[in-house]
């Protein structure tokens, strides 16, 4: 089959026996609705206007999975998406059609998951009822649930920066098996990427992110403290990794999956060797350099987009003192220089929601990450 993968799965499954050939999850799903979900919704429900996919969360989705992602919450999964109208006429219909009548397995792997309606499962046998993990939605609600906005229509730059970035990896990833409606492939390209000017917002406060450390790495090891510095320069490498997946158009995954989507990025090679250098340096002065190498590398990538005049992207003087820094500052002014939206030009660099908190339990709730976005600008 193409695209598997031949490393087998670690250990043995939860429903006996060892575990079967490992192939990538979104290619699983493909063929669980090609051969398993689409004949039984074409017989019981001939014409019934749907979109399958595998979005949302989960380590395929980015296509990070491995065969270690098997051991939870992975497998023949789906998101089945009815007009609103449908989901209320035919919905739990449909869900009983599948738990009555899939397959038990599909290329060896378990369409049933346990425990039942537990936040965290994983495929297991069964010789009754599939508890199957096919989500039948609509996608106003689905799209509402996860943003916090119904990303059916155009969403405004309040809606975008309260949108933390691993979300919407989520929404705009995965793979789209059939759409005959349409909406979600359309609500998809919506989402595809930030509008011109919220991009330069978000860019500008991720320069100023920087800007406002930069000279760290040097002081704290001037002052003594070495495991500062380097955790000073372990941040500012973290700043600068999400910058270039900003410049690269992608949307920053969360901290498991960062490097992993950075090692993807072509232009971010030179980055991503100073960077490893920086980390590795044993003394504050190649540390140092170290970053600027990536500051500059990335500071004149950007120059190419076109989003904001040009800026001298070679490394200078903190002020007075001897840490070479790039000013990053310049940048993010350049960029808002360009912004021509009145509201996002007049916000002080705040950020996105992810550029200003770390909180997990904020960013996975979309109330609280609009709550808390809409706080912090009241106040910018």
């Amino acid at each position: 089959m193409s695209g598997r993968n031949t490393v087998a799965a670690p250990g043995r499954g939860s429903y006996g026996g060892p575990m079967p050939e490992f192939v990538p999850g979104l290619e699983l799903c493909r063929v669980f609705y090609v051969e398993a979900v689409r004949p039984l919704l074409d017989e019981a429900f001939p014409g019934l206007a749907h979109a399958a996919a595998r979005v949302g969360a989960g380590s395929e989705v980015l296509g990070f999975d491995t065969a270690r992602s098997t051991d939870h919450d992975w497998g023949p999964r789906l998101e089945l998406f009815l007009s609103p109208a449908d989901v209320a006429r035919c919905g739990a219909d449909v869900s009983e059609l599948l738990a009555r009548r899939l397959p038990k397995r599909v290329l060896g792997w378990s369409t049933h998951f346990a425990p039942p309606d537990a936040r965290v499962r994983v495929m297991a046998d069964t010789h009754g009822p599939v508890a199957h993990q096919v989500v039948v939605t609509e996608v106003g609600g689905w799209s509402a649930g996860l943003l916090g906005f119904d990303g059916r229509a155009q969403p405004s730059a309040r809606d975008w920066l309260a949108a933390p970035t691993q979300i919407l990896a989520e929404v705009t990833g995965g793979a789209v098996y059939h759409d005959g409606p349409g909406e979600l492939t359309a609500l998809r390209r919506r989402l595809a990427w930030y509008p011109d000017d919220v991009w330069r917002y978000v860019l500008a406060c991720q320069w100023t992110r920087i800007a406002q450390e930069e000279a760290f790495v040097g002081r704290s090891a001037q002052a003594g403290d070495e495991l500062g510095s380097r955790v000073n320069a372990a941040r500012l490498a973290r700043e600068v990794m999400r910058l270039c997946l900003l410049l690269a158009r992608r949307y920053p995954p969360y901290g498991k999956w960062l490097g992993r989507a950075f090692g993807q990025v072509p232009q971010a090679a030179g980055v991503a060797a100073a960077l490893r250098a920086a980390l590795a340096a044993d003394e504050p002065g190649p540390r140092q350099d170290a970053l600027c190498d990536a500051y500059e590398a990335a500071g004149g990538w950007q120059n190419t987009l076109g989003l904001a005049e040009v800026v001298d992207a070679r490394r200078r003087p903190f002020h007075d003192r001897p840490f070479p820094v790039i000013g990053a500052d310049r940048f993010a002014a350049a960029l808002t220089a360009r912004i021509a939206d009145p509201w996002l030009a007049g916000l002080t660099p705040v950020g996105a929601v992810d550029q200003f908190v770390d909180s997990t339990d904020v960013l996975c709730r979309p109330a609280a990450a609009r709550a808390v976005t809409a706080a912090a600008y009241e106040v910018s």
